[in-house]
């Protein structure tokens, strides 16, 4: 029994980093502005002769293919004046395929780990009522704290050397050579530019830590003194270790 608790409460930390990173890349995917942000700040329409508003279709037709059951992805825009039925080639429409699987595992994670969250929140103060609330605010800061220090570290490697933690990332998340495209003649990543994707990491990083400092927040508004100051010992430490202390940069 007490195994099983420790169990249950281990996965609810964990959850907290996996549903507030999820939830961010889910917002920053399907958020209209982070498309056009991106086609202003990288001059996209010089640099494809498409318009800005037909650029904003085809990000929306992006958008709709994460989220509809078509296997494959077609975008029809008007390029040069003339009409363009399909903006990729078979090469990036097969590798938007295995996008749109990572992407629906996102998703996925997201609602699986936000569920258990409720659950285990839920059965706690089912049982033992207002008294499991010192011990649901204890580990939401601990989750919280984990949260920061990865989402730490991974802002800091991305910031430093985010061309070798995209390589890294395409490497290890695809099993084939599909995403080796060319910058110069393949047209999603004319419109996609690296520099679009370190913006669009930011700002996950960015939603993710601000939403890790109000579950601290909160959370030790729920606790005793003496759970309280253990909980912020424990962010401190770990954040430390994933900022400037010596031993986190080592």
């Amino acid at each position: 029994m007490e195994i099983t608790r420790r169990l249950a409460v281990a996965l609810f930390i964990a959850c907290i980093p996996i549903f507030l990173i999820a939830t961010n890349v889910r917002w920053v995917i399907s958020a209209p502005i982070l498309y056009s942000y991106g086609f202003d700040k990288y001059d996209i329409p010089r640099r494809t002769g498409i318009e800005r508003h037909e650029l904003l279709s085809a990000g929306r037709q992006i958008r709709d293919y994460f989220s509809n059951g078509e296997e494959y992805l077609t975008v029809s825009v008007v390029r040069f004046g003339q009409p363009v039925p399909g903006l990729y080639n078979s090469r990036e429409v097969l590798h938007m395929k295995d996008v749109k699987f990572l992407v629906k595992g996102v998703y996925r994670l997201q609602e699986i780990s936000g569920t258990y969250l409720l659950l285990f929140a839920a059965v706690g103060l089912w049982f033992r009522r207002r008294s499991f609330l010192p011990q649901l605010g204890y580990y939401s800061v601990l989750g919280a704290a984990i949260t920061l220090a990865v989402v730490a570290l991974a802002g800091l490697a991305s910031i430093v050397g985010f061309d070798q933690v995209f390589l890294a990332f395409h490497q290890i998340i695809f099993t084939n050579d599909l995403w080796q495209l060319d910058p110069r003649t393949d047209m999603l990543l004319i419109m996609f530019p690296q520099g679009f994707f370190l913006d669009a990491t930011l700002w996950i990083a960015g939603s993710t830590i601000l939403e890790a400092l109000i579950v601290v927040t909160a959370s030790a508004a729920l606790m005793g003194k003496e759970r309280r100051g253990s909980a912020l010992l424990a962010v401190r430490r770990l954040v430390g270790v994933a900022g400037s202390e010596p031993t986190g940069l080592a």
